[in-house]
């Protein structure tokens, strides 16, 4: 971006009325100049020696005229002061998020939409640790806690692909067979109870809570738990247990509900409300993937209001690419003057 945009024209205008001024003043210098004849000389015009150097002067001076304005051009944006601007906040550095993902079938189209969300917010990020735990009868850790986010970057994309497929298709067998191998890679190690137990959720919750290291600093910590609460099987931690075991360790639990209306979904939903929102943390309901988008960016604004995280703006100079076009510009436009003087 640049500071002050209008120094460009302001540069362009002070070239180009330099360059009318400098032409009126060589044409009136022209005229009071005495101009010596030569006898019998009318015909060099007709020569093509002659004919061939008038041709390459007006290139030559065309050529000078488009490099002194590009020459310009390169001066405004370096007086207009290119720079990076960047916001920080020394206090949002500080955070762990935790993804915990219910990737069931009904849940897997919004882990998709999260997964995504997060990709885009990573650009923003300077400093906050990510991880990500998937979860169904058993648990998976995809990654831990890290700032390296070229790392999370990669593996966000590969979960986000993974996750972008079709389970209505297993109905009718109409899915992608490479798609589905994808999928399936991904979820190994999720199903270690086998079909008899799904969507355990306190015990994937559970598992995220122990994801959280470096207990001795002061640190916010939160999990972003994502599922429909429909339990199948017998879990080790109930929803609630697993709840009161992440406000234990000091940790904020925000939630997210995708469950489809059936005779117990009230109920399931309601378990999950009480057990986010007794500890404090931010409860959302939808059955709208593309509301997730909106929720993560919700709990991010919560976090850092929270956390009174005042952004720090650094303002970088980056006049490195048009330092670079001046120099090049300047060093033709003395090599033409040279060439024309010649």
């Amino acid at each position: 971006m640049l500071m002050h945009p209008w120094a460009i024209w302001v540069v362009v205008a002070v070239v180009v009325a330099a360059l009318v001024l400098g032409w009126f003043a060589r044409a009136a210098k022209q005229e009071r100049r005495r101009v010596a004849w030569v006898a019998n000389a009318g015909y060099l015009t007709a020569l093509p020696s002659f004919r061939s150097r008038i041709s390459q002067y007006r290139v030559l001076l065309s050529c000078l005229v488009v490099v002194l304005f590009g020459a310009s051009i390169a001066a405004g944006f370096l007086v207009s002061r290119p720079v990076d601007r960047e916001v920080r906040s020394d206090e949002l550095a500080t955070r762990d998020i935790v993804l915990c993902l219910d990737v069931s079938g009904s849940m897997v189209e919004y882990d998709t939409e999260i997964v995504q969300r997060f990709l885009e917010l990573l650009p923003s990020f300077h400093g906050e640790r990510i991880a990500l735990s998937i979860f169904n009868s058993t648990s998976r850790t995809v990654f831990p806690l890290t700032d390296d986010y070229a790392l999370v970057e990669e593996q966000l994309t590969e979960a986000a692909e993974a996750l972008d497929f079709d389970v209505d298709s297993l109905d009718d067998f109409s899915y992608d067979a490479e798609a589905l191998d994808r999928l399936l890679a991904f979820l190994a190690g999720t199903e270690g109870l086998g079909q008899d137990a799904s969507s355990l959720v306190g015990d994937g919750l559970a598992t995220c809570a122990l994801a959280f290291d470096l207990e001795d600093e002061e640190r916010s910590r939160s999990i972003i738990l994502a599922t429909d609460n429909e339990v199948f099987g017998e879990p080790l931690y109930t929803l609630p247990e697993a709840a009161d075991l992440v406000a234990e360790r000091d940790i904020t639990l925000h939630g997210f509900y995708a469950g489809a209306v059936t005779a117990d979904s009230a109920a399931q939903e309601k378990e999950y409300r009480d057990a986010v929102e007794a500890h404090g943390g931010l409860f959302y309901a939808s059955d709208d993937p593309d509301a997730v988008s909106g929720i993560v960016d919700q709990i991010s604004a919560q976090q850092a209001a929270e956390l009174d995280a005042d952004a720090d703006v650094i303002i970088t100079d980056t006049p490195e690419t048009y330092f670079a076009w001046l120099m090049g510009l300047l060093a033709l436009y003395l090599l033409a003057v040279w060439r024309l003087r010649s």
